[in-house]
């Protein structure tokens, strides 16, 4: 099965793929691998998930916020290559967390994110992985990603 029978199989909804909000794109294509800029919990109503974890959000919050930054940049594949059955594999994914000095739990927040990569692409879904904490994100967004895929014609 596909990831786009996968994403209806699921009932995924993906948000309208976000715009740059400064000087970038949000995806480049070099060959063979799609270079996805860092995405925040973009909602399909254009709002972000704001918080801090440690202070205002726990784990599962940070979770969900990750898996719908998951889903922003889905929107953002889909954007760019026509079909998320053109990914042939995820390479690499950077999950920033934004949380508190004392917070150690970045990488179960990040599992959010990598947990629906592997929903929708299967073993393809599963690629190296850094999950880091800052003492701030953009906006105040709880959760940026950045992520690098293999991808076919």
């Amino acid at each position: 099965m596909g990831a786009e029978a996968r994403v209806a199989e699921l009932k995924l909804e993906l948000p309208p793929a976000p715009k740059p909000v400064a000087t970038y794109v949000t995806a480049i294509r070099h060959g063979d691998l799609l270079y996805v800029s860092g995405h925040g919990p973009y909602r399909s109503d254009g709002t972000m998930i704001v918080g801090r974890l440690g202070a205002d959000m726990d784990v599962a919050a940070g979770q969900a916020a990750a898996r719908q930054t998951g889903l922003a940049i889905l929107a953002t594949i889909r954007a760019h290559l026509g079909s998320l059955d053109k990914v042939a594999q995820l390479v690499k994914s950077l999950g920033m967390v934004n949380s508190t000095p004392e917070f150690a739990d970045q990488p179960k927040v990040i599992n959010g994110y990598s947990d629906l990569m592997k929903d929708v692409f299967g073993a393809a879904g599963v690629g190296a992985r850094s999950a880091v904490g800052m003492g701030a994100l953009p906006g105040g967004i709880a959760v940026e990603i950045e992520a690098i895929f293999q991808v076919k014609d």
